[in-house]
């Protein structure tokens, strides 16, 4: 009985889940998935323009259309199966007419919200043995569709994790001495560097490839290497990590050490940065990228951009070139310029002639959707305010020898329908950690001021 109760469930979409993730529709197994009219009618209107939804938005309408096909009003109005890339149908797609019968409006009609909700309201009324659920990013709309008697959720289908706190953060401390607790150590040599074969289970559980182990003896290992029984590690001094340069700047701690061990490695073709406001995350990528592509040639150019709530909005209908447009945005990076050359002479007249050498490019992420960029360093700041499905649109740009550095502060997010949990930042975070080719580190602290760090811990 059970099982035939949970066979008729059926789930509608609000328009915040689809631009979320255009491909929605296809993840609820075998249920009913439904789309109300009205949420047709704001993805037609926001279909249109440069801002960042957009393309999500023409995306799911593709998607739908592509579920649809020719199929007749009256089966679209029943259910059309939903055709699986393995060719398997499970569950089927219907789309919601609007009702305005008097009796079923719950609520005032003067929100398209509040539309949806009284159609659910009838819906249930008119089948009260099937179960109607709300699938919205909404929180207040869920609260209101509660509110009426119908049942509503949050789309979690892409978030990894439970609790932001398990996410990893690219390092683990040890108290004590790493050696202490090993008990079958192989160590070699080759021209790379010295490693130590240890046993897996005398390290933490959860350790990644390229994860750090540090410890208060001042060892430092990443990890290079795993299977079953065994983990390898090369070994890093610590004196050498904290002599790191690039571009004149210097780790101020172990941690943005690793940082930049990982900025600077050609072998990592991907890295995220996560931390407080002024934990270092933006001047140490811009540090790096201009050494990597300036003094060592690695890239042809650097593009930077990032996501900022109403950028793409507005951008334009702000005066100027695009690289005009961007730079009042991009003050983060003109920012940390000046503080690379604080101690020049002329620092004004340096950051100039670093704008006017460094093949650095300011582009919104529109320009960097639909484009492949080869040779290039991108790196993409404010990442936590970016869903999952425009994370992976934009890293899938990066061509043959190109690194992507992504930037990002989970407890500063600007756009209202993701959490810690639910944004891109978090998703590329647990994505990459198996990646070969890919490090994530999670700075420590304030080091812009005493000031600061008071008041991210304190406010």
């Amino acid at each position: 009985m059970a099982a035939q109760k949970a066979a008729h469930k059926l789930y509608i979409l609000d328009t915040n889940v689809l631009i979320h993730d255009p491909s929605a529709i296809l993840q609820f197994q075998e249920h009913q998935v439904v789309i109300p009219m009205i949420v047709l009618e704001e993805l037609d209107k926001l279909k249109m323009g440069k801002q960042a939804i957009a393309a999500d938005c023409r995306e799911a309408i593709r998607q739908i259309d592509h579920i649809i096909g020719d199929a007749p009003p009256l089966e679209i109005a029943k259910g059309v199966p939903i055709l699986r890339d393995d060719e398997t149908t499970l569950g089927t797609f219907s789309i919601l007419l609007d009702t305005f019968d008097q009796p079923s409006q719950v609520l005032p009609t003067n929100l398209n919200d509040n539309k949806i909700i009284n159609s659910l309201v009838k819906l249930q009324k008119d089948d009260p043995k099937r179960t109607v659920t709300l699938i919205t990013k909404d929180i207040n709309m869920r609260l209101k569709a509660r509110g009426c008697g119908i049942a509503a959720q949050d789309y979690t289908n892409d978030q990894l994790l439970s609790d932001v706190e398990l996410l990893e953060k690219g390092f683990h401390a040890l108290e004590g001495s790493f050696w202490e607790d090993q008990q079958q150590v192989e160590t070699f040599h080759d021209a790379t560097g010295t490693y130590h074969k240890v046993l897996k289970q005398a390290l933490p559980e959860n350790v990644h490839i390229n994860h750090f182990i540090i410890d208060e003896q001042d060892f430092v290992g990443r990890i290079t290497a795993i299977d079953e029984e065994t983990v390898t590690l090369i070994d890093l001094p610590k004196e050498h990590l904290m002599q790191q340069q690039a571009w004149g700047l210097k780790p101020r701690d172990i941690i943005q050490a690793l940082a930049l061990n990982l900025l600077l490695d050609p072998n990592i073709h991907i890295v995220s940065l996560t931390g407080q406001a002024g934990s270092g995350k933006t001047i140490l990528a811009l540090a790096a990228a201009i050494e990597m592509t300036v003094a060592q040639q690695q890239f042809k150019r650097i593009i930077a951009t990032r996501s900022t709530r109403g950028l793409d909005e507005d951008i334009g209908y702000l005066p100027g070139t695009e690289a005009e447009k961007m730079e009042p945005w991009l003050g983060a990076i003109t920012d940390n310029l000046e503080a690379l050359h604080s101690e020049d002479d002329n620092a004004p007249s340096s950051v100039d002639y670093i704008l006017q050498k460094v093949p650095l490019q300011f582009k919104s992420l529109n320009y960097i959707r639909g484009r492949s960029f080869q040779q290039s360093l991108i790196l993409i700041d404010e990442c936590q305010n970016l869903t999952p499905h425009q994370i992976k649109t934009i890293i899938t740009r990066a061509g043959t020898g190109s690194k992507v550095i992504c930037l990002g502060n989970l407890s500063q997010i600007d756009t209202p329908y993701l959490t810690p949990i639910s944004t891109g930042l978090t998703y590329l975070v647990e994505r990459f950690k198996d990646f070969d080719h890919g490090g994530t580190i999670n700075l420590q602290g304030s080091p812009r001021s005493l000031l600061a760090e008071y008041a991210e811990n304190h406010l």
